[in-house]
């Protein structure tokens, strides 16, 4: 089990939020975090352990796309803990499709977002878990800290 910090000292070791969690395979691979302050979409298809942290693609995520990825987010949060609680199984995972028509419909309008765009920024993204439950509709149980890749 990774090391859990607490998340006044993650502020002040200068990790930043995770929003969302689009992808986990290994660690995370796709989502929202911010960065410098600011959210912004993360990618990486890169499934190579390293030391170092991954690299990953950065572009930003403006408010409105943020806010319906959260509502996104939440409702995968919510399932999450029925899952957890034993209340539902898990062929009734909301991205399965046809399972929560709020959540498709969602996924469609979010799908031109959450590709990279040309301009996209390369950072190395160092890892760190807080003490909260792995999915909450506040966010993913880690944080990133950035740096620019070379």
């Amino acid at each position: 089990m990774a090391e859990i910090w607490d998340e006044q000292q993650l502020v002040a070791d200068g990790f930043e939020r995770v929003h969302v969690e689009l992808a986990w395979y290994d660690g995370p691979r796709e989502g929202i975090a911010d960065v410098g302050g600011v959210p912004h979409y993360f990618l990486n298809h890169d499934f190579a352990p390293s030391d170092a942290g991954d690299e990953y693609l950065v572009w930003p995520a403006d408010v409105a796309v943020l806010a319906l990825e959260l509502e996104q987010w939440a409702i995968f949060a919510r399932w999450y803990a029925r899952n957890e609680a034993g209340t539902d199984a898990l062929g009734t995972h909301p991205g399965q499709g046809g399972v929560n028509a709020r959540y498709d419909e969602l996924a469609l309008l979010l799908a031109p977002h959450r590709e990279a765009p040309d301009d996209a920024r390369r950072f190395i993204g160092e890892l760190r878990f807080d003490a909260d439950a792995r999915y909450r509709a506040e966010g993913a149980a880690y944080w990133f800290r950035w740096a620019p890749s070379r």
